[in-house]
């Protein structure tokens, strides 16, 4: 009886482990399914300025924000992250990834290894992206200057060290839902609506996050903890700061970085605002119609700050 038992429990674990390497494969992109087409590097530098790439992916510490070498630390409750370098260099970046492999990558989340990236690469949000902006952004990329040297390893220790677990948090967190258009609003509108949660990936910072490190949606655009540590990110949605600004305000933010009352943006908002200063006015204009649009939410509340009387 005890022998049955035992090869009854070592069968369901075998068809459990099965069940999970199965829901957990990851999801790449053939390169048939790419048809031929002439890349539009000009529309490529347009999706590179709206994602902030060189936010994450610029080497630290020097000013050239093309200079895609990578190593900035990102911390994060499970872990620190180090971007990639994304140069075209062959041996440290992505000089040797196809056209597929780059797609697979933004808008998967799946290394051209097969592995399962972090999604500290917001590809929660890249998979809205138009694979034709996709392919754009490489052929851009493919432009800019090889920088050398291989960035450190990730710092997660166990169990978020098992990239092949990031499947399961992608089947309950990454929907594979395209942007779709909404025909009750303008075009522009539109623009903005796919710059700001595609490429532009806004909620990924001023959203908060559950315990599984997933956007809560009921709260999305809410602001919240910083996702890199110390501060609060603000509540861009009309219950929050933006309220009382216009969309002139707010495009004129992304174009300066200024505020309406003269602060300037710094910290992680100021290399965000180095990268939409880049974007065309109509650009900036169309993200400024539709985060003005936001209807309100109330954000999680933010803690009390300590007092001298607290500390004692």
């Amino acid at each position: 009886m005890p022998k049955r038992i035992f090869l009854a429990l070592a069968l369901l674990a075998a068809i459990g482990l099965g069940v999970f390497w199965w829901l957990t494969i990851p999801q790449s992109i053939a390169a048939g399914s790419l048809p031929a087409r002439q890349p539009d590097v000009a529309n490529g530098q347009a999706m590179f300025n709206a994602g902030g790439c060189s936010s994450c992916h610029a080497v630290p510490d020097q000013p050239d924000r093309l200079k895609l070498g990578g190593g900035l630390a990102i911390p994060s409750p499970f872990g620190t992250f180090y971007a990639p370098n994304i140069s075209p260099d062959p041996n440290d970046g992505i000089g040797q990834w196809s056209e597929a492999d780059f797609v697979t990558a933004v808008v998967k989340g799946t290394s051209p290894s097969g592995a399962h990236y972090y999604p500290a690469f917001p590809y929660t949000s890249y998979q809205r992206a138009k694979i034709e902006d996709v392919r754009d952004l490489f052929a851009y990329l493919k432009t800019l200057a090889v920088v050398q040297g291989r960035v450190r390893d990730h710092e997660m220790p166990f169990p978020f060290n098992i990239r092949r677990s990031l499947g399961m948090w992608k089947l309950l967190f990454v929907d594979r839902k395209p942007f779709v258009a909404d025909g009750a609003y303008s075009a522009t509108w539109n623009r903005g609506a796919y710059l700001v949660n595609g490429f532009g990936h806004c909620a990924e910072c001023h959203s908060p996050r559950n315990f599984l490190g997933a956007i809560t949606t009921a709260q999305r655009f809410a602001g919240g903890p910083n996702p890199e540590g110390e501060g609060w990110v603000p509540n861009i949605t009309q219950k929050g700061s933006l309220a009382e600004w216009s969309v002139k305000d707010i495009a004129y933010f992304l174009k300066t970085g200024e505020l309406p009352e003269g602060d300037k943006a710094s910290g992680l908002m100021g290399r965000v605002i180095r990268n939409t200063s880049q974007l065309s006015p109509q650009d900036q204009q169309a993200m400024a119609e539709y985060l003005k649009s936001l209807p309100p939410l109330e954000g999680p509340p933010r803690p009390k700050k300590k007092t001298e009387q607290d500390g004692k």
